[in-house]
């Protein structure tokens, strides 16, 4: 069966017979794995699709276990993330922490749009790349419904002011909640919620991503945020030390 579908390439790697294994982001099937024959280095318009960081068409035949990308078109080239190392490897990042998340064959067009309207905005941005990466992954965790618990404490449940980030139990806890946690805790993973985190969080859910292009947070509040999303992903989701994660200042 022959099938369509607009795509962005996450990953691939070179398998026999100069053939390669794609794992495709496709915008009506979710994550898919597909093979193919086709190679950034052709000089067709296949090829120009098969490129990092370029949203296209892939026409795909789909058996009965297995996916083959027979023909590409290139929609849209974010040539300027290839042109900056910086913003080659923040968008990388993108694309690993994207390619962790989702789960095959599950389409989730929304996530799909936020990732192309992150590639927009990386290639447009001039600085502070950090905290657009980090918008980027609070709005992904949130449309993949796996927001950390944010509105009330993730212990106890109470709506009272949370004084703390507990990695562990999910979400924002409460002052008694964090008094009486267990002498074990693995106090890394504890974090005091200084400098209006939670509301910054919520902020990132709320509006567009292209509604925070010209934000930048200040290093005291933006590396403690960081620290804990990046804690969270990987005690929750196996999300972690990503290859392109040494290189990000």
């Amino acid at each position: 069966m022959y099938i369509d579908t607009e795509g962005i390439i996450l990953k691939q790697t070179k398998a026999t017979n100069g053939r390669r294994m794609i794992v495709l982001f496709s915008k009506k099937y979710g994550k898919i794995s597909a093979g193919t024959g086709i190679t950034e280095k052709g000089k067709g318009k296949s090829a120009l699709a098969m490129r990092p960081f370029t949203f296209g068409r892939y026409e795909l035949y789909k058996s009965r276990y297995n996916y083959n990308i027979n023909n590409a078109e290139a929609i849209r080239s974010f040539y300027a993330i290839g042109e900056d190392i910086d913003k080659y490897m923040y968008a990388s990042y993108a694309l690993e922490f994207t390619d962790k998340l989702l789960e095959e064959d599950k389409a989730s067009p929304r996530f799909f749009e936020l990732l192309i309207e992150y590639f927009d905005l990386m290639s447009e941005r001039k600085k502070d790349y950090d905290t657009l990466l980090l918008a980027f992954q609070v709005k992904s965790l949130f449309l993949m419904g796996v927001m950390p618990i944010l509105d009330s404490c993730a212990i106890c449940g109470c709506d009272a002011d949370p004084v703390a980030f507990s990695v562990p139990d999910g979400g924002a806890i409460c002052a008694e909640c964090r008094n009486n946690l267990p002498e074990d805790v693995n106090v890394s993973l504890i974090f005091n919620l200084n400098f209006g985190i939670v509301n910054i969080l919520k902020f990132f859910v709320k509006n567009p991503l292209r509604s925070l292009e010209k934000i930048t947070l200040e290093e005291s509040i933006r590396n403690p945020l960081i620290r804990i999303i990046r804690e969270y992903c990987k005690y929750h989701m196996d999300i972690g030390n990503l290859k392109s994660e040494i290189f990000l200042k």
